[in-house]
């Protein structure tokens, strides 16, 4: 039997399943670098440090930061520091210190970004940062130059900075993360797209999963869709008009989904997912955590190639730097990688379903929610 909820409370959807797991969430790199960049303008402009330092975040959240470094420089800069607290995540920087570093800039300057001890750089392409620029994501630099501006506003500032963003340890850190891998040198990514740290215990999220279908059957819904994030949670609602109740945070765990699902049917499944992440379902990972599964390229050159692709270009695909890269080589040569790997995704998902009668249809998006990629919808027997 699942459980009620109680007045107010989501029935369902990802803040349910949240509540549901009793694990603490957290704040990304780039909610820690936003409340340190804040601080620090402020002082730069009044001359105080705001402790703690609110911010907003994309959702509408206002989380306080306390501060745990406040400086003035002697070259007319201000730094300030956030010790990031990932909640009850695993997360390799949990702890982490991280710096922000504003200057004023002459009028028309803009805000700038630059990398700092333990951020960093972008040496090769595939990446939704151009090769050389600081290693922080599109999400948070909007989110600095959004306070960046407030803060002007507010206290008679031209908002023209430079944001130099630190984190103490980052490149140590780095190395336990595939940033290397993926040609970022130097340090750390700053990322987030929400700036809350959803965590991830197997155990209590798949079981989150599970209530989250339960809640589903037990309102009637008939189509419920599985998703990888919130930026996909917003793209399965705006193609599906969905209601809360039949979304479910299936995170990396798209077996427990599956496999869920199979002994308790609905009549339609969705997983809505980052194509490099639901190219790991094509190629048969149920789980898509990127400590144990990692996009296969030589796969999608296998997939890219059934599509059209010719053999120069399949052998490109399998030496991308990641699953974006291969798309955008793809994309611009008109061969539908998106739709193949949704396709081959959405099949994956039938034979782990096992004959239950559940249609299923599957959508890639880009890190923006736009969709990359899409498959027909099927059902068990259909070809």
């Amino acid at each position: 039997m699942s459980e009620s909820a109680g007045p107010g409370e989501p029935k369902g959807g990802r803040g349910a399943q949240l509540k549901h797991t009793g694990l603490r969430p957290g704040w990304t790199t780039g909610a820690c670098a936003t409340a340190a960049t804040t601080a620090a303008y402020t002082a730069l402009l009044t001359g105080e440090f705001p402790d703690p330092v609110t911010i907003t975040l994309p959702k509408g959240q206002t989380p306080a930061f306390a501060l745990a470094v406040e400086e003035r420089g002697t070259d007319g800069s201000a730094t300030a520091g956030v010790v990031k607290d990932a909640g009850d995540d695993p997360d390799v920087t949990h702890g982490a210190l991280v710096r922000s570093t504003v200057r004023e800039l002459p009028a028309g300057s803009g805000v700038v970004f630059r990398a700092g001890p333990g951020v960093g750089t972008v040496t090769r392409p595939g990446l939704p940062l151009a090769v050389g620029e600081p290693a922080i994501n599109p999400v948070p630099r909007e989110m600095m130059r959004t306070h960046v501006a407030e803060v002007a506003a507010r206290h008679g500032g031209s908002g023209d900075v430079e944001i130099t963003i630190s984190i103490d340890n980052g490149a140590e850190i780095a190395r336990s993360t595939w940033n290397p891998r993926l040609g970022i040198l130097g340090g750390l990514s700053v990322l987030g797209t929400t700036g809350i740290v959803v965590p991830y215990s197997c155990s209590a999220w798949i079981d989150s999963i599970r209530r989250g279908v339960d809640v589903a059957r037990a309102a009637g819904r008939t189509h419920v869709a599985g998703c990888t994030g919130s930026t996909s949670e917003k793209t399965v609602i705006r193609e599906y008009a969905l209601p809360e109740d039949a979304l479910l945070d299936m995170g990396d765990f798209a077996g427990a989904v599956l496999k869920y699902v199979r002994r308790h049917p609905v009549d339609r499944l969705t997983i809505c997912g980052g194509f490099a992440k639901l190219s790991k379902l094509a190629a048969g990972h149920l789980d898509l955590h990127s400590a144990r599964s990692q996009v296969d390229k030589p796969f999608l050159a296998s997939l890219a190639a059934r599509g059209g692709a010719s053999p120069e270009l399949a052998e490109q695909i399998a030496e991308a730097n990641t699953g974006l890269a291969a798309l955008q080589l793809c994309d611009a040569a008109g061969v539908p990688l998106g739709d193949l790997v949704a396709a081959e995704a959405r099949d994956q998902a039938l034979s782990v379903l096992r004959g239950a009668p559940v249609t299923v249809d599957v959508i890639c998006i880009d890190r923006a929610g736009n969709v990359v990629g899409r498959s027909a919808l099927r059902g068990p027997g259909q070809s």
